[in-house]
């Protein structure tokens, strides 16, 4: 049941809310994709292979993709607030960890799933905390920006990782993480007001219902939009874990790439790109429609998947630029998404329908690293033929996605 604000949020400004809650969200992210973004020396100085490498990305994901459906589902029935201020404690106690502790393979996929699991806590249920306590009408612009800052959060974490650990190392950046998920933690305790959410099913029937997604996968529209999620997903995060690497690769053939953007700039620049695609787009979507949006978008982004591991002997400014490209497609149709699981899923089973979304978004983007850098390995490891296979199975499932847009689908 969608919670009536208390007087005490209706004071404040939905876009000061708004806004808000994106800076939180950017901050609490700068240690999310530091692992991906130092992935070159990790492999190096704990002598990973690929695979092991994939696993340690993708296992961030598989962390998140174990706690959201719990936690996101919760929103249903307790106030998105305490899930968000308890997981800011778990970033921050996740990143410490990591910085401290992590020594290699095992460790540090205990302290990357730690940290995935306090994003599972974040991002969806910070939106359903955001949603709660705007009007109806702000709602569309409200998951348009927050989900876009997302992106934004994805490539200041890969700048901020490249930045400090040229001229601190590699600890030091999970600490900055973690403090700065010590002041998300303050900030949204103070701009967050209590919001309690009116529960009439008895707890015990609560708690059996919980999991229960069953509902939310016979809507159709919202299934729909959940599966092309997942493949969304799948596409993205393969390409933001592996895109650094890719990018060092091609730079060694180039004898003028110091002279132009550093992996870790190029993704950060991307996420921007990124960024202000998913809000273009979201609102492009409004006006000509969110299927025919989301499926141009899909194409596009499986074209330039399929072919941009062969164009890695093109000189690097020439495919930093297809990079940028490609960071622009397959991140630019996530407000759509994100907007059209929102608005089709029931408003009693919001919390459900963005669990299951996240949950099914997040296990294939745990997947997805892992998948990558075995076919890397099996492959050969590097050379252009390895890496145009690995760019594609990310083209692959951008097209997947489109065919599975038009197969069942309910117009909304």
């Amino acid at each position: 049941m969608k919670p009536t604000p208390p007087p005490a949020s209706q004071a404040t400004s939905a876009a000061i809310l708004i806004a808000a809650m994106c800076l939180a969200q950017v901050l609490g992210m700068l240690g999310a994709f530091a692992f991906p973004a130092l992935l070159p020396h990790f492999i190096e100085i704990w002598d990973l292979s690929n695979s092991r490498a994939g696993w340690i990305s993708g296992i961030y994901f598989g962390g998140y993709a174990s706690a959201v459906p719990v936690l996101t589902s919760l929103t249903d029935r307790i106030d998105s607030r305490k899930i968000y201020l308890f997981s800011c404690l778990i970033c921050l106690a996740s990143n410490l960890g990591f910085a401290f502790f992590s020594s290699g393979f095992w460790s540090a996929l205990i302290f990357r799933t730690l940290c995935g699991i306090g994003l599972a806590g974040t991002f969806i249920p910070g939106l359903k905390a955001v949603i709660d306590r705007v009007a109806p009408r702000f709602i569309h612009r409200a998951v348009s920006f927050y989900t876009a800052c997302f992106g934004l959060g994805m490539s200041l974490s890969f700048y901020y990782a490249g930045t400090v650990f040229k001229w601190l190392g590699w600890e030091p950046v999970f600490v900055i993480a973690a403090a700065c998920s010590g002041l998300v933690l303050l900030m949204s305790a103070g701009i967050l007001v209590p919001c309690p959410v009116e529960v009439k099913t008895k707890r015990y029937s609560g708690l059996l219902e919980l999991l229960d997604f069953r509902p939310v996968w016979r809507n159709t529209p919202a299934r729909t939009y959940i599966i092309a999620y997942m493949c969304h997903m799948w596409e993205m995060f393969a390409a933001r874990s592996w895109m650094v690497v890719f990018l060092a690769f091609a730079a060694k053939a180039d004898s003028d790439s110091e002279l132009f953007m550093i992996p870790t700039t190029v993704m950060a620049v991307g996420g921007i790109c990124g960024m202000a695609a998913s809000i273009l787009f979201g609102e492009i979507a409004v006006k000509f429609g969110r299927r025919r949006t989301v499926a141009a978008i899909m194409a596009a982004s499986g074209l330039t998947g399929l072919s941009l591991g062969f164009l890695g002997a093109l000189p690097y400014p020439v495919l930093v630029c297809f990079c940028l490209l490609y960071t622009v497609f397959f991140q630019g149709d996530s407000a759509a998404i994100h907007t059209g699981v929102v608005t089709a899923a029931d408003p009693n089973r919001r919390g459900a329908a963005m669990a299951l979304q996240s949950m099914g978004g997040f296990a294939a983007a745990s997947l997805s690293p892992i998948v990558a850098g075995f076919v890397l390995d099996i492959s050969g490891g590097s050379g252009l033929i390895s890496w145009g296979l690995t760019f594609g199975i990310m083209g692959i499932a951008a097209f997947l996605g489109l065919f599975f847009l038009y197969w069942h689908f309910g117009e909304s």
